[in-house]
């Protein structure tokens, strides 16, 4: 593999690395032998356009569309799945936050997170929270299937000379875009009245997916290869 997606893939790892083993935020932190024994059963709130752009417990900018949670003791960069006691959907996601701030609710949704869960419309919704263990090879997608994470390999684009981009996330505000951009060394590009974030080029197809899977653990479950040329 060339230098240049070497080093993107080890700059995507390095960054979760770092969220997962900060420990900043309030609770005590869970061992990493533990990350698949914790759940719970209790109320989630969510915040949305209100807390934009607003750093996290984890250091990310945080944005409401995407898959993420704030937990008071969880590990931060881990992931946890999520069950909608009424609708029975469940979405997988990043704890990058700490709270919730009410001892009455048990985790904190992005707004992204309580719409795959179908409980946007709601304050609060009634559901069950499990960790994931490292390693766990889920997406960040919502499932009908209770407790049933479900195994993502997106299809990689064929590309006549082997080389792709990952397309992060699209916004409609440049300044998020570029923050997001910045904190994993990739590009932002116009595109109408949106901006782009793409990490890239990468040589080889592994590369990319693994780049790929690195952005979904960040809470871009939409993030997806594209052929780079």
């Amino acid at each position: 593999m060339p230098s240049r997606g070497k080093a993107l893939v080890h700059t995507v790892a390095a960054g979760l690395l770092l969220v997962a083993c900060s420990g900043r935020g309030h609770g005590a932190a869970i061992p990493l032998a533990s990350f698949g024994a914790y759940q719970a059963s209790g109320l989630a709130s969510w915040y949305g356009e209100e807390a934009a752009g607003h750093r996290t417990a984890s250091g990310d900018f945080f944005d409401p569309n995407g898959i993420t949670a704030a937990h008071r003791s969880l590990p931060l960069g881990s992931l946890a799945e999520v069950t909608s006691v009424d609708t029975g959907r469940s979405v997988v996601v990043r704890i990058n936050d700490r709270g919730p701030g009410r001892r009455d609710r048990i985790i904190d949704l992005s707004r992204g997170a309580a719409r795959a869960l179908g409980t946007d419309r709601l304050p609060v919704a009634s559901v069950r929270v499990r960790a994931l263990a490292p390693g766990s090879r889920v997406g960040i997608v919502a499932t009908d299937a209770a407790f049933a994470p479900t195994p993502v390999h997106p299809a990689v684009p064929r590309s006549a000379n082997d080389r792709y981009i990952v397309q992060i996330a699209s916004f409609s505000n440049r300044d998020r875009a570029q923050a997001l951009a910045d904190a994993v060394s990739a590009q932002v590009l116009p595109a109408g009245n949106l901006w782009r974030v793409r990490l890239g080029p990468i040589q080889g197809a592994a590369a990319a997916q693994e780049a790929r899977d690195a952005m979904a653990a960040r809470g871009y479950g939409d993030a997806h290869i594209l052929p780079a040329d």
